[in-house]
C-alpha cells in the first residue's frame, strides 16, 4: 500500500458547453467556480474547476467533443462498461432532493431502494450520470 497519497483532489468531467455546465452544477448541486484556466491551447479545451464543501470537479470543454455513447446514459448498462462510472453524493433527505431536481427540470435516470438505502441517479446537462444515496 502506498501511504504517501494525502487526499482526493478532483474528478474530471468533459462537457459540451462550459457556461451551461457551470450553471447546472451551481443551480442543482451548489458548486461554485474556484479556478478558471480559460482556454488551454495544447489541449484545445477550456478548463474550469468548481467546488462544493472542499470537493472539486474539473470541467473540460473541448473544441471538438465526442458524443457520449448511448449505453453510458443508463446506470445499469453503463456499469457493465469498464472504466470510471459516476460521482456519488450522500444526502440526508432524498425526497427533498428529488423534489428540487423535478422543480429544476433535472433529468432523473433511475430511482431505487437497495436494502435500507435510497438511491437516485440523475443526468447532468451533458448526460453524465451522478448518483445520490440516502443511508
Amino acid at each position: 500500500m502506498t501511504s504517501n497519497i494525502t487526499r482526493v483532489l478532483h474528478t474530471g468531467i468533459s462537457v459540451y458547453n462550459m457556461e451551461e455546465s457551470v450553471e447546472w452544477y451551481r443551480k442543482n448541486l451548489g458548486f461554485e467556480v474556484v479556478k478558471d484556466d480559460g482556454y488551454v491551447p495544447p489541449l484545445k479545451a477550456k478548463i474550469v474547476f468548481i467546488e462544493k464543501d472542499g470537493y472539486q470537479i474539473e470541467l473540460f470543454e473541448y473544441d471538438e467533443p465526442k458524443k457520449m455513447p448511448e449505453d453510458r446514459l443508463m446506470p445499469n448498462t453503463d456499469l457493465q462498461t469498464v472504466g470510471t462510472k459516476h460521482v456519488a453524493f450522500e444526502t440526508d433527505d432524498m425526497d427533498a432532493l428529488k423534489e428540487g431536481f423535478v422543480a429544476n427540470g433535472v433529468d432523473i435516470a433511475h430511482v431505487v431502494r437497495m436494502g435500507q438505502d435510497a438511491v437516485m441517479f440523475v443526468r447532468d446537462c451533458n448526460g453524465v450520470l451522478i448518483e445520490f444515496i440516502q443511508k
